[in-house]
């Protein structure tokens, strides 16, 4: 710790009066300033109150244990380190610590020169947290940017309280009339703005399931606010085919699946579905149709497209770019839409931006176009938050 460092603060946490004073002696000889509570709810209040560095706490409290103060310390400060510290230790109370984000898990009596140590590391490691995640939020880097399992859920349940969905639309290639919307997920947290990075929380904290559903809903509620023989396109997670709420006939989206496509991306594999073509058959027996996304980004599951047999076929954006001045890519796009209509399938190029690249998809033969230049991703209804950037 430098000289000019601001002096460092730890809070202390047990329900044992000895535990804490023998803590409380081993860390003041050191430049940091030391509080001490009885409880979770007494840690909570602190925290509230004052800014610490470190939070150092039993697990085995009466009420609030250590892993509960660990998740509500998440909901205040990613970066906070956690020091969880027990006197019956078992491998699923250390597993869930290490899972939950705790940054180290001690076992009592601890030796007084390592908990000093480990304080010490807990400190320049949660300062550097706290750099990384300023430097990602002043300079753009675009990084999602959360270490542990308690963080991410944290942020997660944020954007979910916060979620509302973008539309953009779909038109017709051969006369520009309104074909459908695209329904695009956003939320007001400003980690987790766009989908990708909501999904990667998602996986982590293993709530995928969780986010469709939330994403299915508020579609199924702004459908109504689009034209009557207007479709949605809604993007779907691979692992959205294992949700058993997906094929309830009661789930809201069911009732109006005639309207609704569903996509998944050629960029993911469907391994982990070994009945995938099946799920996808019972989705069409709800009425749902089916569109594969993302077809010739280059990283592409060659399984995908057999598995899903999609009525709709979205050319990646990597090949429209530049499409009216690259003649390779004309080519490309031509020989795409022609296998897919010998098959029967409509495609629909994504990602046009300007004039040239419309017509001369048109000219291509997709049937359908997407794009910042036919429109961009706005709510179907007024929203009060500010924070509605495409």
């Amino acid at each position: 710790m430098g000289e000019a460092e601001e002096e460092a603060a730890i809070l202390l946490v047990d329900d044992d009066e000895g535990v804490l004073t023998v803590m409380q002696r081993a860390l003041v000889s050191l430049p940091m300033r030391v509080s001490v509570a009885n409880d979770g709810a007494s840690a909570l209040e602190l925290l509230a109150l004052q800014r610490f560095d470190v939070v150092v706490s039993d697990i085995g409290m009466p009420g609030m244990n250590g892993l509960k103060l660990l998740h509500a310390v998440r909901e205040r400060d990613l970066d906070l380190p956690v020091i969880l510290v027990t006197g019956n230790p078992d491998i699923k109370t250390a597993t869930l610590a290490v899972e939950y984000g705790a940054f180290q898990y001690l076992i009592k009596p601890v030796a007084v020169e390592r908990l000093r140590a480990v304080v010490a590391r807990a400190l320049d490691v949660g300062r550097l947290a706290r750099l990384k995640r300023q430097c990602a939020q002043e300079f753009g880097s675009g990084s999602f940017y959360i270490g542990d399992r308690a963080g991410v859920d944290a942020k997660l349940n944020r954007a979910l309280r916060s979620l509302w969905m973008a539309y953009q639309p779909l038109v017709s290639a051969k006369d520009g009339s309104l074909y459908g919307h695209e329904a695009l997920l956003r939320s007001d947290e400003p980690l987790l703005l766009l989908p990708r990075a909501v999904f990667k929380a998602a996986e982590k904290a293993r709530r995928v399931h969780e986010v469709g559903r939330a994403v299915r809903d508020a579609v199924a509620s702004d459908i109504d606010l689009m034209g009557a023989s207007e479709f949605a396109f809604l993007n779907m997670h691979p692992e959205d085919l294992l949700d058993p709420a997906l094929y309830l006939p009661s789930a809201p989206l069911t009732r109006v699946a005639q309207r609704v496509v569903l996509e998944l991306t050629d960029r993911a594999s469907l391994d982990s579905v070994s009945d995938a073509r099946d799920r996808v058959e019972r989705l069409r027996g709800l009425g749902f149709r089916i569109a594969i996304d993302d077809l010739g980004a280059g990283q592409g599951d060659s399984s995908t497209f057999g598995q899903l047999e999609p009525e709709f076929v979205k050319i990646d954006l990597s090949v429209i770019r530049g499409v009216d001045k690259d003649s390779s890519k004309r080519r490309m796009v031509q020989a795409l839409a022609r296998l897919c209509h010998n098959m029967g399938k409509s495609v629909i190029a994504e990602g046009v931006e300007n004039a040239g690249e419309r017509d001369a998809l048109v000219e291509a033969g997709c049937d359908y176009l997407q794009g910042f230049f036919l429109g961009i991703p706005a709510p179907l209804r007024p929203r009060k938050s500010s924070s509605s950037a495409v």
